[in-house]
């Protein structure tokens, strides 16, 4: 424990994952109490087709985006930081869109659970992942999130095929939402409109120098300024 403390003072800018505390706890509560105002629906989304193959990618954002953040989180304090910046600040805004503008989906297909593996597994997502709580998709938005961070992260200039897999699998990922019926084409184009504009934030605007006038600055740690 004492070994655990002292790299927690070595590498305070591991703190800023506790925001995941209260991201859990204020997702959750919003599918409790939110009732649906807004349905939302595009022309699109009747021509794009359920296809079950689409798990795949949609599961590998659950690997995409806390490996990345554990990834940075050793290699690059700076990086790091900026992908919490980038993907935090989607997240909660859209938790605030969620609760101002309750909004939900009635896309859901029939289709044979028994059919495959697959099938059964997204009758599984289905039945704990309600069609709530889906604009802007914090799914689409933070995946491109971790793919601008590895696009813009140094470690990376000289490592194409890196960049062109994240690339890769952030599109798959995004993809996905639409192909499982989980999100609308409109859940998409928001999600990846907010983080667009994030980035813009993240990487153009001084907000590192600001947060480190607030009690944010721990994250940055004793002597270590934005350089």
């Amino acid at each position: 424990m004492r070994a655990f403390t002292a790299w927690v003072r070595r590498n305070p800018h591991c703190l800023a994952l506790l925001y995941f505390v209260f991201y859990l706890a204020a997702f959750f509560a919003l599918e409790q109490i939110t009732v649906p105002r807004y349905i939302l629906h595009s022309p699109l989304d009747d021509l794009i087709p359920f296809s079950e193959w689409f798990l795949i990618p949609y599961c590998a954002w659950f690997l995409q985006m806390p490996g990345s953040l554990a990834y940075f989180l050793f290699k690059d304090r700076k990086t790091f930081l900026r992908e919490c910046f980038l993907m935090f600040t989607g997240m909660t805004i859209c938790l605030a869109l969620y609760l101002f503008f309750p909004n939900g989906l009635e896309l859901r297909v029939a289709f044979d659970p028994h059919k495959n593996l697959l099938c059964q597994l997204v009758a599984l997502l289905q039945g704990f992942d309600t069609p709530t709580n889906v604009c802007p998709s914090i799914h689409v938005a933070s995946a491109l999130a971790v793919d601008i961070t590895v696009q813009k992260c140094p470690l990376f200039r000289r490592r194409p095929l890196v960049r062109l897999g994240s690339f890769v699998l952030m599109v798959l990922i995004v993809l996905s939402t639409m192909f499982l019926k989980q999100h609308s084409v409109i859940d998409v184009f928001w999600g990846i409109l907010l983080t667009l504009a994030l980035s813009f934030v993240t990487y153009h605007l001084p907000w590192e120098k600001a947060l480190q006038k607030t009690p944010l600055r721990l994250l940055w740690g004793q002597g270590a300024g934005v350089r």
